[in-house]
């Protein structure tokens, strides 16, 4: 099977500025897959994955959920919904649940080391994760 180009994903996809839930819903989905998809991505659809997360984060800052004041542990949320992962894929990170949840709660701070694991898995820059 061949390689999707940008172009490819483009027309299967057809992005559109997200107008309500349910289109917020299914273009987040397809950005899920490809945040999911961190080994094997292509360059082409990293470039697809960066434009509907553009279009995610237009639709946050005009529902009253600008990523710039978002915090470390809402944005990890954000990653972790968007991608289909649990609390229990963290625990690689931080070795206890209860660290997990806390983290989650934002009544624990991320720490560099974590960040930069956060940041493997999630396939972002570590400072996504440092307040």
């Amino acid at each position: 099977m061949a390689t999707a180009t940008y172009e490819d994903l483009l027309i299967e996809t057809l992005p559109h500025v997200i107008e309500n839930r349910d289109q917020y819903r299914e273009i987040g989905s397809r950005f899920g897959e490809l945040l999911g998809k961190s080994r094997g991505r292509t360059a082409d659809e990293t470039k697809f994955m960066r434009l509907l997360g553009l279009l995610i984060e237009d639709y946050d800052r005009r529902h009253g959920l600008p990523p710039d004041d978002s915090t470390p542990a809402e944005r990890l949320q954000f990653l972790m919904e968007h991608s289909g992962k649990t609390p229990a894929n963290l625990l690689a990170i931080f070795h206890q649940r209860s660290h997990v949840s806390e983290v989650l709660k934002r009544k624990r701070r991320i720490n560099l080391e974590q960040a930069k694991k956060l940041g493997k898995m999630f396939r972002v820059k570590p400072a996504v994760f440092l307040g």
